[in-house]
């Protein structure tokens, strides 16, 4: 058993630090994690498509809430922004949160891995964008200028399409436990013209508020295990901030590529695992 807790606090802490580096969350490595640990050992036969995502929802509070001090400190989040897409992904995530009681555990492990592809595959097209020209904003349309280590990024966030697409991110963050961040970074830096750096701060800002309302619904449901998941927070906190700091510290074409990778290797082990 204390090989079992041991392992539960590392993968917490990995989960949070890979995904507030790469602004995901780390729903997209906890729950492949528990899918290991429910073929490998016995104390972890419970697992199951609504309990995984349970947990990983209630433990992302934590790796949001760490992430955004961090990133906050450094003035990274586009706070405004952050606020325009949870008009869409709270409900989202309350809708995905009730769905998921739905879904089976095969059906879960094809649908999230396709997801995790279809993301990875979208990050390799590049959009060139001048963001050294003021955006004009108007009722539909809000402007954002950001000064990030010496040069100011400028883009605009087309308000009714933000609030759509944040509101299906949503539903998959509820649905499958992922937190939306793995689809949400990628939207604003290829639809929105984000720099790399302040998508990700502003998607960990995002992720700390949609976890709290989805993993309320599920906790309504009874899909969260609160021994296991108490057991996660602890790494997962610090994880979170060490993540946000590590991230800082790289080149903006570093994160993404981290991202497309971390995708990819997901998405292709839960194919796997759904297929066989």
């Amino acid at each position: 058993m204390e090989l079992v807790t041991l392992f539960i606090i590392i993968v917490g802490f990995m989960t949070a630090f890979i995904g507030s580096i790469a602004g995901i969350g780390g729903g997209t490595i906890l729950i492949p994690s528990l899918l290991f640990l429910n073929h490998f050992f016995d104390s972890f036969s419970w697992v199951t498509p609504q309990k995984m995502v349970g947990i990983s929802l209630a433990v992302m509070v934590f790796t949001g809430l760490s992430s955004t001090i961090s990133y906050g400190k450094s003035k990274r989040i586009d706070y405004k922004s952050g606020l325009l897409f949870l008009i869409g992904s709270i409900p989202g995530g309350v809708l995905g949160s009730w769905l998921n009681q739905f879904i089976n555990a095969k059906s879960f492990n094809l649908y999230f891995g396709a997801v995790m592809i279809l993301v990875s595959s979208i990050l390799f097209i590049k959009v060139k964008r001048d963001t050294s020209v003021p955006a004009k904003g108007s009722i539909m349309r809000q402007a954002r200028s950001v000064e990030l280590d010496g040069t100011t990024y400028h883009y605009s966030i087309p308000v009714l399409w933000a609030v759509l697409l944040s509101f299906g991110v949503g539903i998959l963050s509820g649905l499958f436990g992922i937190g939306g961040g793995s689809l949400m970074v990628p939207a604003m830096m290829l639809l929105f013209g984000f720099p790399p750096h302040i998508a990700t701060a502003t998607s960990m800002f995002m992720i700390l508020f949609v976890s709290i309302i989805s993993s309320a619904t599920h906790i309504a449901l009874g899909h969260i295990n609160w021994y296991y998941t108490m057991l996660f927070i602890p790494g997962a906190f610090i994880g979170g901030r060490v993540g946000a700091k590590v991230n800082q510290k790289m080149k903006s074409e570093t994160v993404v590529w981290i991202l497309r990778i971390l995708l990819i290797l997901i998405g292709v082990r839960l194919i796997w695992e759904g297929l066989s």
